[in-house]
């Protein structure tokens, strides 16, 4: 999971976020897996010919599909959004009628009502803190993730459940690196804290390529190199969000 990839992401402005892009002085990037097109050049996507910011669209489209469907399929601490209210939205965002939704649910059509009462209060919610973080930090000259001496971190988007073994700082991922691997990149020992768990996993993931399908067997081969319970290690990559399968274990990605 690349580093600058996450921050990326994290960093986006609400526009940036609806677009799924985000725009450079040479280029412009897919906020999802960062994907870049360079402003000036024109490419040639299935015979057609598109300027960087259009073939960045398309990107998204095709390889990432909705972005409205990507944010909702995300964690729900993320979203602050529960599976309940996830289904009513994607079932809104289809352009159901309440009384279809309920039907669909198997609810009550007062429920869906009630649904969408609690989800106004929350937008109305979300509009206001993030005015007033916005003001703090134009205030204090100081966004909330500075300590004195230190700068919180954030969670790699595909994190599987957000909890304190999330709350780390830049110093503290650099001490667990320093302590369990070695400069080729190789553990020297697997930890035993969740957190720190965390921050290697997150350095080991930067050995696959985004986008590539791997067999168990070159997962295997590749994480032999780090460590010799490789199958361990493995493992941690699922639970933790940083990779996902085919029910089968016939094939892996790195998830974005």
């Amino acid at each position: 999971m690349d580093d600058k990839a996450n921050e990326l992401f994290w960093n986006c402005n609400i526009n940036e976020v609806k677009s799924g892009l985000i725009e450079e002085e040479k280029e412009f990037k897919c906020i999802i897996c960062e994907e870049a097109y360079e402003k000036g050049r024109i490419y040639e996507i299935n015979s057609a010919l598109y300027d960087a910011k259009r073939a960045t669209e398309k990107h998204i489209e095709e390889t990432h599909g909705s972005i409205l469907e990507y944010l909702l399929d995300m964690n729900s601490t993320f979203t602050g959004i529960s599976e309940v209210q996830r289904g009513v939205l994607k079932l809104i965002s289809q352009g159901l009628s309440d009384k279809e939704i309920a039907k669909r649910l198997k609810v009550a059509d007062s429920t869906i009502r009630n649904h969408r009462y609690k989800l106004r209060e929350k937008e109305k919610q979300a509009k206001f803190f993030l005015s007033i973080m916005e003001l703090l930090s134009e205030n204090a000259n100081k966004n909330i993730n500075k300590l004195e001496n230190e700068t919180l971190l954030d969670a790699h988007k595909s994190a599987t459940t957000i909890d304190d073994r999330y709350n780390i700082t830049d110093k503290e991922k650099l001490s667990t690196i320093k302590t369990h691997m070695d400069e080729n990149g190789a553990l020297r020992s697997y930890p035993v804290k969740e957190k720190k768990k965390i921050i290697v996993l997150q350095e080991i993931v930067k050995n696959f390529t985004k986008g590539k399908r791997y067999s168990e067997k070159e997962i295997n081969n590749i994480l032999k190199r780090i460590y010799e319970d490789y199958a361990s290690i493995r493992r941690a990559l699922i639970e933790y969000g940083f990779f996902e399968r085919t029910d089968d274990c016939s094939s892996y990605w790195v998830k974005e």
